[in-house]
């Protein structure tokens, strides 16, 4: 049972924030003494990808430690005693926003569990599409759950499995789930790195002093001063043991579809996904975007700080120049309590300052990464219009995005996408502006140095800006047929 402490109240989520939430970030590292004081570095390089609570779990050749605490990494492994309290030499890490389950200690990674053959931990970016009708199953078999996470039921799983060997067993276990994952497990002997057969969520493998890391993006490499050697390839298992690195192929093959977000906002700049810069890329995504949504300004203006580089890109294309012209406070997190509605309105204020030296009549165009409700992109027009800018124009270096996301993203549903709802020139009066631009999504293919593919099959999971999945949506497609059953009966019983 999680006591009164283990979750984060309402009041702390900040409900001004109107990005797609990021989803989670893993590490691990095998044969260096201190593994964990690593791995804390490598979260700390990973923070953005989850800033509800991080998880360590260690092994010492005798024994597994864990601690799992909700918030940030430096709240909770600032300390100098990290390897007093989690001894070994290989350890995995996971930084955690909830996209399945709740909010609770209970749920944070990573999860461990003493199986037949040892123990055995886990840590997931990523989400399951049919974890629910996997649950079901096994808890209709007598499986006993001590977590509401998608990831316990890999665990139960690789409990059931009937193969000997714990790697076939973890095998078993990842040819019955569906949906996105990149994923680290540390077993007595083993550091183990996997990803899903489309590639949607990254992965990365390093080189420390000899010892092998695995990380969701390289900044966590360069975070730990290893070296970048190789991505893990959609489909690849990775075993990590004192012999050395083996590379399984478990999967049956098809076309990879990483996840086109990774470069759009999810990323860090300073990061290389599947070999390319994040921040070269989302500057040729302003770059096209001025080409497509061209305007005469006097100024060029980033929503910072995702919209930083793309800007740069804009201003370059369109020879305008760059100004700060938003300050962002960096030290307001994302846990400030806001007492009252008046206050909470105020909110986007807490983060945001107009700098009327930069706008005060002038022209400006606003770059940011994406629209997703509108609700922040409003409040900045507003703000930078109250600072005296005689026009206010918003441009996107992203597609509209119509279409939520299963795959570990905190994307709404359709209906608070203000693109999937709204025509365009209802967008321009809605968020009060001048003019509204989307980059296109040959444009985004474009920058990624990438075409759309003549026989319609995506070449990334585009599916925020296209509708079309990866993978079969087994949960959601079973529940939206219920409840089409059950209005069916209800319209019969009336």
């Amino acid at each position: 049972m999680s006591s009164k402490h283990d979750s984060l109240p309402s009041l702390l989520i900040d409900p001004t924030d109107d990005k797609p939430r990021e989803e989670c970030g893993v590490f691990g590292v095998y044969g260096l003494a201190d593994a964990a004081p690593l791995t804390v570095l490598g979260l700390h390089g990973l923070q953005h990808r989850g800033q509800e609570a991080c998880g360590i779990a260690s092994y010492d050749g005798k024994r597994f430690h864990s601690e799992r605490h909700m918030g940030l990494v430096s709240d909770n492994f600032g300390g100098t005693d990290v390897a007093t309290r989690l001894p070994g030499n290989a350890a995995i890490g996971h930084v955690r926003y909830s996209t399945h389950g709740e909010t609770v200690l209970r749920n944070v990674q990573p999860l461990y569990a003493d199986l037949k053959s040892g123990g055995f931990a886990v840590a997931h970016n990523g989400n399951l599409t049919n974890a629910r009708a996997l649950r079901e199953m096994l808890v209709t078999g007598g499986a006993i759950f001590q977590s509401t996470s998608d990831t316990e039921v890999v665990l139960q799983l690789v409990a059931r499995s009937r193969r000997t060997n714990l790697v076939h067993r973890f095998i078993d276990a990842l040819k019955q789930i569906e949906g996105a994952y990149a994923m680290v497990a540390l077993t007595n002997k083993k550091l183990i790195g996997v990803r899903d057969p489309y590639g949607i969520r990254p992965l990365v493998l390093g080189d420390l002093n000899g010892a092998p890391v695995l990380a969701s993006e390289t900044c966590a490499l360069d975070m730990v001063g290893a070296c970048f050697v190789r991505n893990i390839e959609p489909g690849e298992m990775v075993v990590i043991t004192e012999a050395g690195i083996e590379s399984h192929r478990p999967f049956a093959r098809v076309r990879p579809r990483p996840c086109v977000f990774e470069f759009v906002y999810f990323s860090r700049p300073d990061s290389v996904v599947d070999g390319k810069s994040v921040y070269e890329v989302r500057k040729r995504m302003g770059l096209r975007l001025a080409q497509e949504h061209p305007a005469d300004v006097d100024v060029i203006v980033p929503v910072p700080d995702s919209g930083v580089p793309a800007a740069i890109g804009f201003a370059q294309g369109s020879n305008t120049p760059f100004e700060l012209g938003i300050i962002r406070n960096h030290y307001v997190g994302r846990t400030f309590i806001q007492p009252s509605q008046s206050i909470r309105d105020m909110g986007v204020r807490l983060k945001h300052a107009a700098n009327r030296a930069v706008v005060a009549g002038k022209r400006v165009l606003l770059v940011d990464d994406s629209i997703v409700r509108g609700t922040t992109s409003l409040k900045i027009v507003r703000m930078v219009r109250e600072a005296g800018a005689k026009e206010v124009h918003f441009r996107s270096a992203s597609p509209p995005i119509r279409f939520p996301d299963f795959y570990g993203i905190d994307m709404p549903n359709a209906d608070s996408l203000l693109a999937a709802k709204h025509t365009h020139e209802k967008m321009e009066q809605m968020l009060e502006v001048d003019s509204l631009g989307f980059l296109s999504v040959d444009g985004l293919y474009w920058a990624m140095g990438e075409e759309r593919r003549d026989d319609d099959a995506p070449v990334f999971a585009d599916h925020y800006f296209t509708g079309e999945y990866p993978t079969r949506l087994r949960d959601y497609d079973e529940h939206n047929a219920d409840k089409a059953k059950q209005l069916s009966l209800l319209s019969e019983v009336a």
